[in-house]
């Protein structure tokens, strides 16, 4: 594509993303379609060679959008509505142009010096100690897993991060309310499930703290370490 063309094809695109959003309640939530229908609508093998934007563009409209679950739609009730705002898509627009890899200071110094300030904003809003230094995580989930391999390698001193596990002794605390994602993340780091507590909740949902205690108490008594207990701010269930 040349750089003309980029120019012709961006402005069609902004055009249709602006009908799309202002017609948004339009869309069926939910797509109509049988489990296996898109992937029957594609090609057995890719094209051979490049094919025009218009053809792309006409199967996006055809064959993808069919098959779109309407996330954004106002009538969308379920999980959380709440994976863009306009401002967002275009800063979407200005990240993908830039296109910078932004690994570490050398790669991109404005990111990595703004990701620091937004850290710090976010610290200092919510009355953490100034002392206290954070990343921004693409998910949730991601973030977990640093959370945990922070708390893991701080305990150890760095030595589980170049020689392993040798006896296993980390335990961390969750409410039963908590999300999916904190088992996985205990699973990945190698701490395994079985030393995940999901402690109960009262009537309100929240994380019963005399069983937290209790089971803290009962694992210091048996030579384990407690390692980390996980909060929930509100949960996928409620």
């Amino acid at each position: 594509m040349k750089i003309d063309d980029f120019h012709k094809h961006s402005h069609e695109l902004v055009d249709w993303m602006f009908k799309y959003l202002k017609e948004i309640e339009k869309y069926p939530i939910k797509p109509n379609i049988e489990p296996g229908e898109i992937y029957k609508s594609l090609p057995s093998n890719p094209p051979k060679s490049g094919e025009s934007f218009e053809k792309i563009f006409d199967d996006f409209n055809k064959k993808i959008i069919p098959g779109i679950t309407h996330w954004q739609s106002p009538n969308f009730h379920a999980f959380f509505p709440a994976n863009n705002s306009y401002p967002s898509i275009l800063a979407e627009m200005l990240i993908s142009t830039i296109g910078a890899q932004c690994m570490m200071w050398d790669t991109s110094p404005a990111a990595t010096e703004l990701e620091q300030k937004v850290t710090e904003w976010i610290r200092d809003s919510i009355g953490i100690p100034s002392n206290w230094s954070g990343v921004i995580n693409d998910t949730a989930s991601v973030a977990t897993i640093c959370s945990l391999l922070t708390a893991r390698e701080n305990h150890s001193k760095f030595n589980i991060n170049t020689d392993g596990f040798s006896d296993n002794k980390y335990k961390v605390y969750c409410s039963k309310e908590t999300h999916s994602s904190i088992e996985k993340a205990v699973k990945i780091i190698g701490l395994g499930s079985k030393n995940l507590y999901k402690i109960d909740t009262d009537a309100n949902l929240s994380m019963d703290l005399k069983k937290l205690e209790n089971q803290i108490n009962k694992d210091i008594e048996s030579d384990n370490i407690p390692l980390a207990i996980i909060s929930t701010y509100g949960t996928t269930g409620t």
